[in-house]
């Protein structure tokens, strides 16, 4: 009997190691079965990150797989604007300025779901990094997961010129880059172009049979579950983010980007007694690329390489200049580590405990964005656990990760 491969849904916001996790995906097509992506606001808004997908699954030559577009802004805001932090680790594009997706941001004319400020100048040129103006009156704007006019809230060169505002989308377009602009084969689906609903029908029909990765915030995933409660129990997700032994990586230097972004999100579906693994900074951050395998993807002398090439120089170089005590030995692997778990669980080690994220700052409160133990799991062991990843055989990931985008490359 030949086992069918592994099914999998991602939800991603794709930044760079958004983009190398859906190659490692592309290159395990004997192990999984990559059946659609939906494309959200995070490393970039949501319309970015839709025609990166796109741009990505092309050069790989997977234009029939279809995607979706995603949550534009966390549950709980009403606006999403992209924050100079992650723009310092994926570039202004969000693919360390490759430009895959065109020539700025989004493709000139790339008809993104929902846009039609296509034609905006994106240079940035008159923006600041601490510049506010968004026309969202009466709004509640998120700035990367911090409310706008936080001290903390400081939007990427440019962001504020090309979002104004949530679009709503019923039936959104492809995303096409100009490479496919003229005569491309990109196959979308206008009828049923709903992210959300996407995930419902595809959990309702498979089950478990299917996996959920989350590399970006989990609004998505929220957002089905809320809409369709019975999926919960059908439900594996296998997320990247959160964490909880290391210090995070955003400004309290507690919390953990993805979760940052929307804590409200993330508390419920860790609530919601699906079965989820953790894959956050405790394991991820032992998983670091090396230049050299960036060299021997570029060595390959084909356009696929070079990209890869691109983004992993790119990421080595920006995580360096972050910290260098902590990445002297190359770029976390965060999202491809992720999807590695996805396709094989005994990648990681994990402790089962009833799981929480902060959503509020202050005394008796803690900090907004952690992910913690929640105490009432000590007393009522009914509470759904979540898989957390404490332990990595990082060695075997790394190896096999390499060899396999090698491959991919060709």
């Amino acid at each position: 009997m030949v086992q069918c491969p592994d099914r999998i849904i991602a939800s991603i916001d794709t930044g760079v190691d958004d983009a190398l996790a859906l190659a490692y995906l592309l290159g395990s097509a004997d192990e999984c079965e990559l059946g659609g992506v939906i494309a959200g606001y995070g490393n970039v808004d949501a319309n970015t990150a839709y025609a990166n997908t796109c741009a990505v699954l092309d050069l790989f030559g997977r234009a029939d797989i279809p995607v979706f577009l995603g949550a534009e802004h966390p549950s709980w805001a009403d606006a999403f604007i992209p924050d100079a932090g992650c723009a310092q680790f994926h570039g202004d594009d969000g693919l360390g300025n490759t430009r895959l997706a065109g020539s700025g941001a989004l493709a000139d004319g790339a008809g993104v779901p929902g846009d039609d400020m296509s034609g905006d100048d994106m240079s940035g040129d008159d923006m600041s990094g601490d510049d506010m103006s968004v026309d969202v009156p009466d709004e509640v704007v998120s700035v990367g997961g911090y409310l706008a006019g936080d001290v903390h809230a400081h939007p990427a060169l440019g962001a504020c010129s090309r979002v104004n505002r949530s679009q709503s989308v019923d039936h959104p377009q492809s995303a096409m880059p100009t490479a496919l602009a003229s005569g491309g084969k990109r196959r979308c689906s206008v009828d049923a172009a709903d992210g959300i609903e996407y995930l419902i029908e595809q959990v309702r029909e498979f089950g478990r049979d299917v996996t959920v990765l989350a590399t970006g915030p989990l609004t998505d995933v929220d957002a089905a579950i809320t809409r369709a409660p019975d999926i919960a129990s059908k439900l594996r997700l296998v997320m990247m983010g959160g964490t909880l032994t290391q210090p995070g990586n955003c400004w309290d230097a507690v919390a953990e980007t993805n979760i940052i972004q929307d804590p409200e999100a993330a508390n419920r579906v860790f609530h919601s007694g699906a079965d989820i693994t953790m894959v956050g900074l405790d394991v991820t951050h032992q998983c670091l690329l090396p230049q050299s395998a960036a060299d021997r993807w570029r060595a390959t002398g084909t356009k696929r390489g070079r990209f890869l090439a691109d983004l992993a120089d790119f990421s080595i170089k920006a995580n360096l200049e972050a910290d260098p005590a902590l990445f002297s030995g190359g770029m976390p692997l965060h999202d491809p580590l992720a999807a590695a778990v996805a396709l094989d669980s005994s990648l990681v080690d994990c402790f089962d405990l009833a799981l929480r994220a902060e959503t509020n700052t202050g005394d008796f409160n803690g900090v907004r964005g952690r992910t913690t133990g929640d105490p009432v799991g000590l007393v009522n062991h009914s509470m759904p656990h979540v898989h957390v990843a404490l332990g990595v055989d990082s060695e075997r990931f790394l190896d096999e990760f390499v060899e396999r985008m090698a491959e991919v490359c060709r």
